[in-house]
This record gives structure tokens, C-alpha cells and sequence, in this order.
């Protein structure tokens, strides 16, 4: 389904003569590819945090760019950004995560920090592209000790 609904976006870049979309498009399906293949040999499902990755290595490239004075090469970064965040699903709210880790700590029985583990990786299972793990693990890692 997502896959064919960038297809068609790639279809309608080369109509529109988009060019920063289309090169934006066809490197999303390149790397979904990439991941594919590489799923089939790891056994993992495809596309688990790929556009998670493109989006944070585009970040990193930003604000290099910015250090760098380079601010038409940031401007692009921040154009495929903008690109890429369209095909992620939506993000939870922080109430939405607070609850999601208050369910996973029930879920897991976890006592203390030494649960952090048990209960982040109930998180992922549940909202892999869903909520930015970082921040979660922060939050989770407050309740625990507090």
C-alpha cells in the first residue's frame, strides 16, 4: 500500500517536473528496496524504522550544513525532510505516549529500572513510527525511578 502510493507520487513528480520530489521519491524507493533485501536475510519485516533513519540522518546533515554556512544544501535537506515525514505514520501525542508507557509498565510487570528494557521493547513492538523512542525512554525511565 505505501509502496504504491509512492510509486504514484513518483509518477506525479515527473508529471509535475518536481525535481527536488522526484530525486527525493526515488531514493525512498531505492532504500525500501535496500531494506527489503536486507529484511529477507535477517528475517525482519521490512521497512522497520527506514524512514525513521532517512529523516534523522537528513537532521544530522541540516545542521552540519548550517555550521558549515551552507544554507541552499540545509534548505534541501530541510525540502526531503518535509518529503520523507508525508509516508511516516502519524506521531502519538505526548498524553498518547504517557498512557502507552503507563499500559506497557502494567503490561510487563515492571518494578523498577531494571524493567526499562522489558518495557521499551514492549513500546517498539506496539508503536514502531508511532512516537520517538528517545524521548519514551526518558519518560519511562522517570516513572520507574520516581
Amino acid at each position: 500500500m505505501l509502496r504504491d502510493d509512492i510509486n504514484n507520487a513518483v509518477k506525479d513528480a515527473m508529471r509535475a517536473k518536481d525535481e527536488r520530489r522526484l530525486s527525493t521519491l526515488r531514493m525512498v524507493n531505492s532504500t525500501i528496496k535496500n531494506a527489503d533485501i536486507a529484511a529477507r536475510g535477517e528475517g525482519k519485516p521490512p521497512l522497520t524504522g527506514v524512514f525513521q533513519k532517512m529523516i534523522k540522518q537528513r537532521q544530522e546533515a541540516v545542521e552540519l550544513y548550517d555550521k558549515g554556512g551552507r544554507a541552499e544544501l540545509a534548505a534541501q535537506e530541510r525540502e526531503e525532510i518535509a518529503i520523507i515525514s508525508a509516508y511516516l505514520p502519524k506521531q502519538m501525542s505526548e498524553a498518547d505516549v504517557k498512557t502507552a508507557i503507563a499500559a506497557a509498565i502494567a503490561e510487563t510487570n515492571a518494578a523498577g529500572i531494571k524493567d526499562m528494557g522489558k518495557v521499551i521493547g514492549a513500546l517498539k513492538a506496539k508503536y514502531t513510527g508511532q512516537m520517538d523512542f528517545g524521548k519514551a525512554s526518558g519518560m519511562v525511565k522517570a516513572v520507574l525511578t520516581g
